[in-house]
């Protein structure tokens, strides 16, 4: 046996900062050399950030990366590193290329995504992702090309082959091709894998079965970090060729995930096939690329490092998310401060908490915009809530301004009755003071809408919609209710003991834009309308099914006709966090002048 010490960088990279990217990247390797570490995986894309989406269109933007070679094999003497980028084949030196396969198995017009492997202060070859994902939200085939060929990586006489995400989900994808045909014991996977619930466990499943099928070790490297509505969870794995798990990093932090390997003693220190290949092993597009390396014995008196991180239960996973999700945005996009209407409501309660949690209570600006129905309690509660926060609370009483909008509008409004048209103006106003102090202090304005008011089109256009990020959108109201419990009974690390008053949790939920107003009041019972939307927008379930398993028939027709009808609101609103494996946005994309209209 020898021992192979891995090191698995889970990272936080920034789209398009290539210089900051790197100099992240060369620190880690400096870390992973102080650690002994033999090999150093990064997550996929690493150098460019995940998705750099249209800047692959730029050419600058593909020399600027390829320029960044250099700097990294300057840093990789003394380890293997695998670092994800991007390559365009215009750039590629022909020794690499020729080393790798690529030469006559690629095209000219798009880069590919790939895994660089430097040694010895040189680039030693290159690894492009085959399975391209096109769903959802991917679109990898707009901006590359396929990978075709399966480059095995000899660390002296270990064998290992590299792939990237996508890739390792095909059980006949490239990694059994680089176990069956170029005797692979090691896959190192790179990964850019953005969360979603349930996913964690997903990955798990697969890649047990994966290593366990393979008879191979095979690890899992995830970015960590928020990019727009995404976020990457990290929670990086390794299993052993028995289908176990032996490591696991971190959810939602950057992590460097050291794990000690015993790997089988092999007679390949000049693999067989380096100079000839088998015609087998030429279909499958195999090459071998040799590393000079001098494999620690395993000394029993040593401890092995291995290292499996607690797993999170889902409510803590998606707070975590939120949280990360707003963090990133804010720090990304160079916002120190948030500001965001405070209502007295849960939703704003709960934004506002992830907001303090992901900025600081110093860094959140509430504001509280009573109207003509603002309630007693409303006004009591928000007081309470900022208190129990820390946070800021202005007072903006926008009765006056609504009184001067209906006067200039009197003349034209005479003769009809008041409708939605008067409520709309109120929150309107209230965004029109929340984008004012935007401007004026450089605060990024939060919205505060969840999944089910913007599935249903319970939100007003230019008014609550207004801002610059929708924190709790693809949240449902019923799991509002259970995030904002969690949290104030958390007993986790880095929360501290703070709460949402109790009267906020009970309380009826009511946009309190005319008298005695409730949300039932236009809407099925949250329970209800969460169930139905569950089934027609997750699960794409057609009406007739949903009917089926029990929903009263007006109520699904009510709920699926609001759905229909408010894709022209979402589509003005503001990116928010992806949660569920069905988002608004990249996930479901549904014509805003539609008229399918399928009966029960």
């Amino acid at each position: 046996m020898m021992r192979l010490r891995l090191a698995m960088v889970q990272m936080n990279p920034i789209v398009g900062d290539l210089q900051g990217n790197v100099r992240a990247i060369c620190r880690w390797i400096r870390e992973a050399k102080k650690a002994k570490a033999d090999v150093v995986v990064f997550p996929e894309l690493a150098v460019s950030g995940y998705p750099p989406e249209d800047l692959l269109l730029m050419p600058q933007f593909l020399r600027d990366i390829y320029c960044m070679q250099n700097r990294i094999a300057k840093v990789s003497h003394g380890l293997m590193a695998v670092v994800g980028s991007v390559a365009d084949p215009h750039d590629l030196q022909g020794a690499i290329m020729a080393n790798s396969g690529y030469m006559e198995q690629t095209e000219r017009s798009k880069p590919l995504n790939v895994a660089w492997v430097f040694a010895d202060g040189r680039v030693e070859g290159m690894y492009a992702k085959h399975k391209l994902p096109n769903y959802g939200v991917f679109d990898e085939q707009r901006y590359f090309q396929e990978g075709k060929v399966n480059p095995i990586f000899c660390l002296g006489s270990v064998r290992i082959g590299i792939n990237i995400c996508e890739d390792i989900w095909f059980a006949d994808g490239p990694a059994r091709t680089q176990v069956k045909y170029g005797g692979a014991q090691l896959i190192l996977n790179l990964n850019a894998s953005p969360y979603h619930i349930g996913k964690t466990q997903i990955r798990q499943r697969m890649l047990a079965a994966r290593a366990k099928e393979y008879r191979v070790f095979v690890s899992y490297t995830n970015m960590i970090g928020g990019q727009d509505e995404l976020v990457f969870d990290g929670n990086s794995l390794v299993f052993d060729p028995r289908g176990q798990l032996i490591a696991r990093a971190k959810a939602f932090e950057e992590d460097l995930l050291l794990t000690d390997l015993q790997i089988p003693q092999g007679d390949n220190h000049d693999p067989k096939g380096l100079s000839m290949l088998t015609p087998s092993q030429k279909n499958a597009g195999i090459s071998f690329i040799h590393i000079p390396w001098q494999p620690s014995p395993v000394n029993l008196q040593i401890p092995s490092i291995a290292t499996i991180a607690s797993s999170m239960a889902e409510t803590e996973e998606i707070y975590r998310a939120l949280v990360l999700g707003v963090r990133d945005y804010a720090r990304k996009n160079a916002f120190s401060s948030v500001v965001l209407g405070i209502s007295g409501g849960i939703d704003s309660a709960l934004t506002a908490l992830i907001a303090r949690d992901a900025l600081g209570a110093s860094n959140v600006v509430g504001v509280m915009m009573p109207s003509p129905y603002t309630s007693l309690a409303s006004r009591q509660d928000s007081k309470s809530l900022a208190k129990c926060l820390g946070i800021t609370l202005l007072n903006l009483p926008i009765t006056g301004l609504f009184k001067a909008f209906l006067r200039q509008l009197r003349h034209f409004f005479d003769g009809r009755p008041v409708d939605t048209t008067e409520e709309n103006l109120q929150a309107r106003i209230r965004g029109i003071l929340l984008m004012a102090l935007s401007n004026k202090f450089g605060h990024l304005v939060l919205t505060t809408g969840n999944k089910s008011e913007m599935s249903v089109g319970y939100a007003t256009l230019y008014g609550d919609m207004a801002g610059g990020f929708a924190v709790i959108k693809d949240i449902s109201k019923m799991q509002v209710y259970q995030l904002a419990r969690w949290r104030s009974e958390a007993q986790a690390p880095g929360l501290d003991q703070v709460g949402i008053p109790a009267r906020i949790h009970s309380r009826a939920p009511s946009a309190e834009l005319k008298a005695n107003q409730t949300d039932q009041d236009s809407l099925p019972p949250y329970p209800q309308l969460d169930a139905i939307l569950q089934a027609y927008v997750e699960n794409n379930q057609p009406k007739s099914d949903i009917v089926r398993s029990g929903y009263p028939v007006r109520a699904v027709q009510q709920v699926i006709r609001l759905v229909d009808q408010s894709e022209y609101k979402r589509r003005q609103a503001p990116i928010g966090i992806k949660i569920t494996g069905r988002a608004f946005g990249k996930d479901r994309r549904m014509p805003i002048t539609n008229r399918y209209f399928p009966k029960v």
